[in-house]
This record gives structure tokens, C-alpha cells and sequence, in this order.
């Protein structure tokens, strides 16, 4: 299920990931498209990542920007990093994301990098484990922040305090 966001509200950039030229093969010879993968985000909080296919680049861009615009999330952050570590699984590609201490920086590969500084992270050590397929890494980078949650929205769910939850 997509969650619709507002996104006339937000200053998005946008940033493409990966281009890949494809092919199918047909009767009267090679059919060539382009596959593209985007990330958008507002580098505060929100990000986004999608993919559009056509015969043209440009197209295949609008296409993969609009899909991401639809696929945007809200990181929650502890102050310049994530609350906690947590483990992103898309396919075959799986990305750790690991908290770290400010002034660290964003240690991570090519399009794990992307995504989280599209979505404002300052903070923070990813590994990407498994394929090394660029447009799964970024999904699976996605999935690992969908699954971040704060100490407030854990006490919630167990109806409790934030203080009881820490300790």
C-alpha cells in the first residue's frame, strides 16, 4: 500500500542512482530501452526512490521521479542520526544502517550514500551486504529507514512512557 504525501509542500531535489540500457529481443531484432533509478528527497526527513522505464532517457527520468514523489517516506532522526540499528532487505540486496556519533559523516557505498543524504542524514555507518546491484540497494536502503522507529512511537505502541522504555 502507497503512502500518498503531499509533495507540492516540499523542496525535493532529485538525484539518479543508476541508468541501465536494456534490451529484448524480438522478431525483427533488438528492442533497446532505458531503465533509470531516482531518489528524491528534502534533506530533512523525507526521501523517496523510484524507477521508470522508456525508449528515451529523459522519459525514463520523469517516469522514475514520479514513481519516487509517490514512494516518499519520513525518517525519524536522533538528532544528526537514526534511533537505532536496523537491517534493509530488497531482494537480494540487504543494507545494515548503524547509528554513529556526530561528526562521523555518511559511511556507506554509491547509491546506500544517496538516499541517505537525500534524506538529511549527517550521521551514520551502512553496509551493504549481498548483491551489489545498485537500484536494490537503494530500495533496500529504504526499507531499513521505513522500519526505524523512535523511543516515543515504541512507548506508544506499548502504552507506556519513553522513560520506561530506557530504563
Amino acid at each position: 500500500m502507497r503512502n500518498i504525501m503531499d509533495t507540492s509542500k516540499l523542496e525535493l531535489t532529485e538525484t539518479i542512482v543508476n541508468i541501465r540500457r536494456v534490451a529484448k529481443t524480438v522478431k525483427g531484432g533488438r528492442n533497446m530501452r532505458f531503465s533509470v533509478t531516482v531518489v528524491v528527497g528534502d534533506h530533512e526527513g523525507h526521501v523517496g526512490v523510484g524507477l521508470g522505464k522508456a525508449i528515451e532517457i529523459p522519459e525514463a527520468v520523469r517516469k522514475a521521479t514520479e514513481d519516487a514523489k509517490k514512494n516518499l517516506i519520513y525518517v525519524p532522526t536522533v538528532g544528526t542520526t537514526i534511533p537505532h540499528k536496523n537491517i534493509g532487505v530488497f531482494g537480494a540486496g540487504r543494507v545494515i544502517l548503524m547509528p554513529a556519533p556526530q561528526g562521523t559523516g555518511v559511511i556507506a557505498g554509491a547509491s546506500a550514500r544517496t538516499v541517505l543524504e537525500a534524506a538529511g542524514i549527517k550521521d551514520i555507518r551502512a553496509k551493504s551486504v549481498g548483491s551489489n546491484n545498485a537500484g536494490n540497494i537503494a530500495y533496500a536502503t529504504l526499507e531499513g529507514l521505513k522500519g526505524l522507529m523512535t523511543v516515543e512511537k515504541v512507548a506508544k505502541l506499548r502504552g507506556k512512557r519513553p522513560e520506561e522504555i530506557l530504563g
